[in-house]
């Protein structure tokens, strides 16, 4: 094992450190000329990385590039007019409840809780009343 691939693999760890409040916060906007080049530079990177044995390397790479892509995804306006259009941003919603639903808190009953229409899902009263 060299000791490169380790240095590199550490960079490519900062980098997804550093990328987390982008595409954590929802006012960011990075645009698609940022993004893609970033993004493709992480993948080819990775192969590279692959083809020279430097394994850790490569999936430091591989890692940063993908959240580039996740960036490119949701904060990009561009590409978040087109998921809109395409019902991408539908099948996002869903992949987030199916997630929400496997959490060992989750029960079975909970998406089928009954609300009363006079008052709010948590039992507390509407402002119209």
């Amino acid at each position: 094992m060299m000791w490169q691939d380790f240095v590199f693999m550490i960079g490519s760890g900062l980098s997804l450190v550093f990328l987390g409040p982008t595409l954590l916060n929802p006012s960011s906007r990075v645009p698609l000329g940022t993004s893609i080049p970033s993004m493709t530079i992480g993948y080819v990177y990775s192969a590279t990385f692959l083809t020279l044995g430097m394994t850790f390397s490569a999936m430091g790479s591989f890692t940063a590039g993908t959240m580039w892509a996740l960036i490119t995804m949701i904060r990009s306006p561009p590409a978040r007019r087109f998921m809109r259009a395409t019902g991408l941003d539908l099948l996002g919603s869903d992949l987030r409840r199916w997630a929400a639903r496997r959490r060992p808190s989750y029960s079975v009953v909970d998406q089928y809780a009954q609300v009363d229409p006079g008052r709010g899902q948590h039992g507390q009263r509407n402002a119209a009343d």
